[in-house]
């Protein structure tokens, strides 16, 4: 039976690596939907263990080893759903067009300097707060803010993307 307080713990472990948790899933899954269902049973699976777990930095790989497990079973009831056929279907050049993208951004993040990106990295990939960024680079949080502010101006500049203007 939970406390109040491990409730309350719980709680804002899923809220502050519940993204990032879920980019995990994502990558296990391949599908957004597929990746929210397994985070989840996950989540369900940690919550009921809460208790019985000891170390609390440990807690990302606990659940990350509870996805892959859960991942792996549901793919081992899963029924074939897909057939082996004479024909492949067309490509489309979709794929390629995100793959484009995601080139352009690699490298017009690797001309930003090791601050920058640094601080881009652990706000959009690794999902960090403000705080939590300025804890790690051990730099204020109004450094962040400008640092991170600064980055994404050079980016667009880079990636050609006109900066947005305030709504008025």
């Amino acid at each position: 039976m939970q406390t109040a307080s491990e409730e309350e713990e719980f709680r804002e472990y899923v809220q502050a690596r519940g993204p990032a948790l879920l980019r995990a899933a994502h990558q296990l899954t391949g599908h957004p939907l597929d990746a929210e269902d397994l985070l989840q049973n996950a989540l369900t699976k940690t919550y009921l263990a809460w208790d019985r777990i000891q170390d609390r930095g440990a807690l990302d790989g606990y659940v990350k080893r509870a996805m892959v497990n859960i991942n792996i079973s549901q793919w081992r009831r899963r029924k074939v759903e897909e057939y082996p056929s004479e024909e492949l279907p067309e490509v489309t050049c979709e794929a390629e067009a995100r793959g484009e993208v995601h080139e352009q951004l690699d490298q017009a993040l690797s001309k930003l300097p090791e601050r920058m990106r640094a601080a881009i990295v652990l706000r959009y990939y690794e999902d960090l707060s403000e705080r939590e960024i300025a804890r790690t680079l051990g730099i204020s949080v109004g450094t962040v803010k400008s640092t991170v502010s600064r980055a994404m101006a050079k980016l667009r500049g880079e990636l050609g993307i006109e900066a947005q203007s305030p709504q008025p």
